[in-house]
């Protein structure tokens, strides 16, 4: 359960953005649910085989501390993790004991009721996508230095060139930048279309194999499959 868990924290918390997460899970599968604090990036995911403890729906709350104590010295080896219940389907935290079981920890999960309330607006319709493709490592890396050289800018735009996908900062009225995102794609953008730089950039440096997917009707997908889990980041796009 320690590696479920802590896989789960390294691409949610780790954005920087997210510190509340649902889960729901039965003894088929195992689905993650997210949503940014300023709304930037919704968060859907499942876990590639179902996690037993995790049967049941409930919400993990403050993150920044269940990440604090799975990397505790006493719980990296031989510790015991252990999912406490009100009800068989009511899960309502975690109890850490390390080896010895003298230095323990509880971390408290969130209602099913609570957690559902306020993930409410983590809704979004099914678009269909425009352009696919996986992001080279050669991309990235521009797109961080694109971000460094435009640090005052929040947003970049994403437009179709031919086959080219650009990605612009600025516009002509200020300082600019832009270069070639992925080139020999298919598909086409009829529109530009602001996306947060800060957040997508993260979501590139998450460990694990990543697509692009972007629509024409304002939304752009990353999934990342860590090898533990397949997670999927929505971002609507910003206004410029």
């Amino acid at each position: 359960m320690r590696d479920c868990l802590l896989d789960l924290v390294q691409h949610t918390y780790d954005l920087g953005c997210i510190d509340l997460i649902k889960i729901v899970g039965d003894e088929n599968t195992t689905q993650i649910e997210g949503l940014a604090e300023d709304l930037s990036v919704i968060v859907k995911g499942e876990y590639k085989n179902p996690v037993p403890d995790f049967v049941g729906t409930f919400g993990m709350p403050n993150l920044s501390k269940l990440k604090t104590l799975l990397n505790l010295q006493e719980y990296k080896e031989d510790a015991k993790l252990t999912i406490t219940r009100k009800t068989p389907t009511e899960p309502d935290g975690i109890d850490f004991v390390n080896k010895t079981g003298d230095f323990k920890n509880n971390y408290r999960f969130m209602t099913s009721g609570v957690v559902s309330e306020k993930l409410k607006t983590a809704r979004m319709k099914s678009v269909p996508w425009h352009i696919e493709f996986e992001p080279a490592v050669a991309s990235i890396m521009r797109l961080k230095m694109q971000m460094s050289a435009n640090a005052e800018e929040p947003n970049f735009q994403v437009k179709t060139d031919g086959t080219d996908l650009k990605f612009y900062f600025g516009d002509h009225s200020t300082h600019a930048g832009n270069f070639v995102f992925q080139s020999d794609i298919t598909g086409q953008l009829k529109r530009a279309w602001s996306y947060p730089a800060k957040q997508f950039a993260s979501i590139m440096d998450l460990v694990g194999d990543k697509t692009i997917r972007i629509s024409d009707d304002g939304v752009a997908q990353i999934t990342v499959d860590s090898g533990v889990a397949v997670y999927n980041y929505l971002l609507p796009a910003q206004s410029k």
